[in-house]
């Protein structure tokens, strides 16, 4: 069991230590792009706080501690030699985990990519590929001797779809399909990766997909084939290349003017786990407006989060049940590595004690059902930066003061730290 934060939406200190820019320094300080002009410069100052934080996981009782590492700290401008002081931080880090006994898993991408990359094609460019391959092995020359478990990428769907498709996230590019070259560049970034983690001793590797069971919204041929396609953009987009090697043939056009002989070789290199996120199932439509392939449609008759999200536990339980029936002796294990839900700015979150509860007993089921299911991590341990929403979604286990950076635990903290002792 397990927290899991990501580092623009907790660090602050943007200009400390070295620093570069990302695309999400460059996006928040858009007008207009994030709600009431949010930006992550203080966050939950945690580049300050750190130790205070790794405290509170161990009150918590926690075994381990998903963290992104900022490209920007380690490259300023994602190229060249490492950044000491910002490996010095990632050190002190790991440190302070072994001290307490926590496992440190650290994502190296979680969306913060160096603004000077973007700034040359960002993850439209073969090149950030080879860069982000390079930036891994600096990485993990600096702390691969206390960690064990990596993985390369957060969510490349969510990547590739807001901020390159829709441009609801950084970069803010509106490519829609001429996205698809965002998909294969981060999955060759991320088997390059792999294979230097393994170069430098690595037991475990994983990506972290988000994966969302995909329903269509009517028995009629139009929303099956709307769903289909979303499931595929979606799902197995991202699971196929890097379990069976392949695409979806469907997208085989889109993505046939960037693939290099090679190149889905080096994205199936074998992977010892799978992370999954998971927040809740969608369900899908035939499209409305003929320039759209498909519809989604909101999940009657369920809770919904603070964002709106439907609160559908046995959704967790069909999903994983559901991809070892699809991939067979093909899926690794697996974890969650990231399951929570926002609440409204309250200490007594039962909401969210009932959400948890529901999702862990779902993961029990699954497991009962034969799923080889290794961990699970709460999103999250600290209120923070919500990416394009600012700072109005509460997804902590510990509540943030903003203005004083106070932290308190909720009830959830109480509720959970209870289960685990």
């Amino acid at each position: 069991m397990g927290v899991s934060t990501a580092s623009y939406q907790i660090e602050g200190a943007v200009t400390e230590g070295g620093r570069g820019p990302s695309i999400w320094d460059t996006f928040s300080h858009t007008p207009g792009k994030t709600l009431n002009g949010d930006t992550g410069d203080v966050a939950c100052d945690h580049y300050h706080r750190w130790a205070e934080d790794l405290d509170l996981m161990t009150g918590l009782g926690v075994g381990a501690y998903r963290f992104s590492v900022a490209w920007p700290r380690i490259q300023p401008d994602g190229t060249g030699q490492p950044h000491q002081q910002g490996l010095d931080f990632y050190d002190r880090l790991v440190d302070g985990l072994a001290a307490r006994g926590i496992a440190a898993i650290p994502t190296l991408f979680h969306w913060d990519l160096p603004q000077a990359l973007e700034d040359r094609g960002g993850w439209l460019s073969r090149e950030t590929a080879l860069r982000f391959a390079e930036y891994a092995g600096h990485v993990a020359d600096r702390i691969g001797d206390r960690v064990t478990r990596w993985i390369t990428l957060n969510e490349p769907v969510v990547h590739m779809a807001q901020g390159y498709a829709w441009g609801t996230h950084a970069p803010g590019r509106t490519l829609n399909l001429e996205a698809l070259p965002v998909a294969h560049h981060q999955l060759l970034g991320h088997g390059l990766a792999v294979r230097q983690l393994r170069e430098r001793g690595a037991t475990e590797v994983m990506i972290t997909n988000n994966c969302t069971p995909v329903s269509p919204a009517s028995d009629s041929e139009v929303d099956q084939v709307a769903a289909m396609l979303y499931d595929g953009f979606h799902n197995r987009l991202f699971n196929e290349p890097v379990l069976i090697g392949k695409y979806p043939e469907f997208l085989d056009e889109g993505l046939a003017p960037v693939i290099q002989d090679g190149d889905l070789a080096i994205i199936a290199t074998p992977l010892d786990a799978l992370g999954i996120n998971y927040y809740n199932p969608t369900l899908v439509a035939a499209p409305s407006e003929p320039d759209q392939m498909f519809d989604l449609r909101p999940i009657e008759g369920v809770p919904t989060t603070a964002f709106g999200w439907p609160v559908v536990p046995e959704g967790l339980h069909g999903l994983l049940t559901g991809l070892r029936a699809t991939y067979g002796t093909k899926l690794p294990p697996v974890y969650i590595t990231e399951n929570g839900c926002s609440t409204g700015d309250v200490l007594d979150d039962q909401f969210r004690i009932d959400y948890l509860d529901g999702h862990l007993e779902a993961v029990r089921r699954a497991v009962q059902d034969g799923v080889d299911v290794r961990g699970y991590f709460v999103w999250s341990l600290l209120d923070n930066f919500e990416w394009a929403e600012g700072y109005s979604q509460r997804f902590g286990l510990v509540r943030v003061d903003f203005q004083t950076q106070t932290r308190t635990p909720r009830a959830s903290f109480r509720w959970l730290q209870d289960a685990l002792k």
